[in-house]
């Protein structure tokens, strides 16, 4: 989350002093260069760890049997690499990894690392094997599909025998699925034998795991080291993490919405570096010289020498491809008629605007007019001056939908996993006076409110927010806030429940040698909790709604409390606050409508149902591997899923939705329109939007504070 202030300033000082050493040599300390660089990033995240982490923990016995247990599942979860006497060879580590992490050390590491090298071949010998066998699909037997409820395998033997099941199971669901589509009544195609059909899906299933196989080849030690080094700032919580180059600026892609480059989507084949997509608007787009299916075969700076990518991993390619926007970068391209042409492209900001907030205007039939809705599915912020920010897009849509005279809003954050700390501070502004927003508390410091100062409410009307049990962060945020203040209503499922904020820094504004080594990549770290107004915690507990609304998920783990080294609930002294705008007065009889509503409505009855199957099915983890087996097996599963198949995919006749009018110049590009088309059809088979609906109906008719704000516009229309 982006949050900066004196005290992280202070924070980066302790860790610039802490880190101000002078590394080793490798003649210095016998480390060959790879493992001095990962010596320096360990010794550089475990110290910035120890001064900066909300909640540091002791490096003991309990970390390293905790490190342990990680890495080992992350390395091989499915327990489909490693043997009971490789674990043996393991444990004699389990309780000092703590001894080797504080002396900078890789003992551990380096065991795990060359017995999953030595398998992971294995394994391909394994498959090698049982890919050419002619499986017995007759024989009664099963595979057990969640690695939790697996042991590791007995030895070689028992390890080969799990991949012939998974290879079984592979064919299997495959050759099923082909079987049951010629099995449809509508089907017209030719009907194949089911011999043909197993023939046909063992090769596609050979075809993909030999791509796999050959992707894994090309996974380095650093991205193993990776993981192992994210295994232990996980134990401090799971929100901290190492980010290799690539990934923190991918991350930064995803926050921002933009991307500095060339504007195409990549993808590795082979040997070969393929475009896969053409971002619209983006230079290669422009040019009109590269298109899908083209191959690129070298990547050249400007001024400098020509890179042949041939075998190079796809991340590796990316990141010789972006660069400063107004920077040049020349690409060979092999044409799909074999023909190799040069293109010279500008590096350009290339929006995604799929990430960005967008309203429209809804109709409840014969019972209310003219409410707006705005999508927000992240709260996205470049970090740079001058970057793409969602509260000024909220603010955007929200004056769009004023000039239409809306009765009320419609706040979507469902599946928004949070963002800009300070962009939802300033959406919260658009609907309160002024006052204190959240408040973010360091680990031994006063907590710091962040205030909305602003006294000017771009919007004076009804308000709600819908959640789910994926929304989270800056989305609890906000919603907290709105509930807080009795500004307005939230809607939906329990929150995900993450009340922290992480900050990123890069480990190599701490190092003042090595520039052979560099660069190092960055940390993002738990540094503070934020506390909603009223003193509580959205950690762990998340934000409940007033009116909580059934849902699929609902007897799922899901949000922060499943996670295993989460951070704990807790709280401190609310602060002073007021608001004059809407204050709501009989929530009650909200919830009590809406109650009565949901209980007679079939569909969320259905829902009901459908959330206690899942559970139910959740726990069925072995499946058979005889084609009859399967085959009745999917049968009763489908019997039980029919029912429920078509709950949202019916339109909801009593609901009608609409575009602002200002968005209407922009819609009548083709790609735009049919995005938009198929966007304005999904919200119309949204129940959760109805329902919604109806709960803004209620409000507008029975809350005295918003009849000075409803006798005030000419479209308000209300049944009563």
């Amino acid at each position: 989350m982006k949050f900066m202030n004196y005290r992280s300033s202070i924070i980066i000082a302790i860790i610039i002093g802490f880190l101000g050493y002078k590394m080793l040599t490798p003649t210095e300390n016998n480390l060959t260069t790879i493992d001095e660089r990962e010596s320096i990033i360990l010794k550089s995240v475990m110290s910035m760890m120890n001064q900066g982490h909300y909640a540091p923990k002791p490096v003991d016995d309990a970390f390293s049997k905790a490190v342990y247990k990680t890495f080992l599942e992350r390395l091989d979860g499915n327990k489909r690499y490693f043997t009971q006497s490789d674990l043996k060879k393991f444990q004699q580590y389990e309780t000092s990894i703590d001894d080797q992490v504080n002396s900078r050390t890789l003992t551990f590491f380096d065991i795990v690392y060359e017995v999953y090298e030595k398998r992971m071949k294995d394994s391909k010998l394994y498959y090698d094997e049982v890919i050419a066998l002619q499986h017995d699909f007759t024989k009664k037997e099963s595979i057990e599909l969640d690695g939790e409820k697996s042991v590791f395998a007995k030895d070689e033997n028992d390890l080969k025998d799990r991949w012939r099941k998974l290879i079984k199971y592979e064919i299997l669901t495959k050759t099923h699925a082909k079987f049951d589509k010629q099995s449809k009544p509508d089907y017209k195609g030719e009907k194949i034998a089911i011999a043909d059909l197993y023939k046909e899906s063992n090769n596609e299933v050979k075809k993909t795991f030999d791509t796999w196989f050959e992707r894994m080849s090309k996974l380095r030690r650093s991205d193993r080291f990776e993981l192992y080094i994210s295994s232990i700032t996980n134990y401090f919580d799971p929100h901290t993490e190492y980010f290799n180059p690539k990934e923190k600026q991918d991350f930064d892609i995803q926050m921002g919405g933009k991307v500095i480059g060339i504007g195409a989507r990549l993808s590795q084949e082979g040997e070969y570096i393929k475009v896969v997509e053409v971002v619209v608007g983006g230079p290669v787009w422009k040019d009109k010289r590269i298109e899908q299916e083209d191959i690129i075969i070298a990547v050249t700076q400007k001024g400098g020498e020509r890179l042949d990518i041939t075998g190079m991993r796809v991340d590796d390619v990316v990141l010789k491809i972006r660069g400063k926007v107004g920077t040049e970068v020349i690409l060979d391209v092999k044409k799909k008629d074999g023909s190799i042409i040069k293109v010279n492209l500008i590096r350009e900001e290339v929006n995604t605007e799929e990430t960005f907030a967008k309203s429209a205007i809804i109709d409840l039939n014969a019972e209310l007019y003219n409410i707006g809705y705005i999508y927000l599915p992240k709260f996205y912020s470049s970090f740079e001056e001058g970057g793409n920010s969602c509260a000024i897009d909220v603010a955007k849509e929200i004056e769009k939908l004023k000039k239409e005279n809306v009765n009320g809003i419609i706040l979507d954050l469902r599946n928004n996993g949070g963002g800009s700390l300070t962009d939802v501070v300033d959406m919260t502004g658009l609907f309160i006076e002024s006052g204190p927003i959240v408040q973010v508390k360091g680990k031994e410091s006063r907590p710091f409110i962040n205030q909305d100062k602003d006294k000017q409410v771009q919007f004076t009307g009804p308000i709600i927010i819908m959640v789910n049990q994926f929304s989270a962060s800056a989305s609890e945020i906000i919603a907290a806030a709105i509930q807080d203040y009795g500004r307005g209503i939230v809607v939906g499922s329990t929150t995900f429940g993450k009340g922290t904020v992480q900050r990123f820094y890069e480990i190599d504004r701490f190092i003042n040698d090595r520039e052979d080594l560099k660069p190092f990549g960055s940390l993002k770290i738990t540094m503070q909790k934020f506390f909603r107004v009223n003193g509580g915690s959205t950690q762990h507990k998340g934000v409940v709604p007033d009116i909580t609304l059934p849902d699929i998920y609902r007897y799922m783990d899901y949000g922060e409390k499943e996670y295993e080294y989460g951070l704990a609930y807790s709280e401190i002294d609310a602060v002073p606050f007021k608001q004059n705008v809407v204050l709501l007065e009989d929530i009650p009889y909200l919830v009590k409508q809406s109650n009565e509503r949901v209980a007679k409505n079939n569909d969320f009855s259905l829902i009901e149902e459908s959330a206690l199957l899942r559970k139910k099915n959740k726990e069925m983890s072995v499946y058979p591997l005889s084609f009859n087996g399967y085959n009745d097996y999917m049968k009763k599963r489908e019997a039980e899923y029919d029912k429920f198949k078509d709950l949202f995919s019916v339109s909801r006749e009593n609901m009608k939705v609409k575009n602002p009018k200002e968005d209407l110049p922009n819609l009548e590009e083709a790609s735009r329109k049919a995005k938009n088309d198929e966007w304005v059809k999904g919200l119309q088979k949204d129940i959760y939007l109805e329902e919604t609906m109806f709960i803004m109906r209620d409000m507008i008719k029975n809350e005295k504070s918003l009849v000075a704000f409803t006798k005030g516009l000419k479209s308000t229309e209300i049944k009563n």
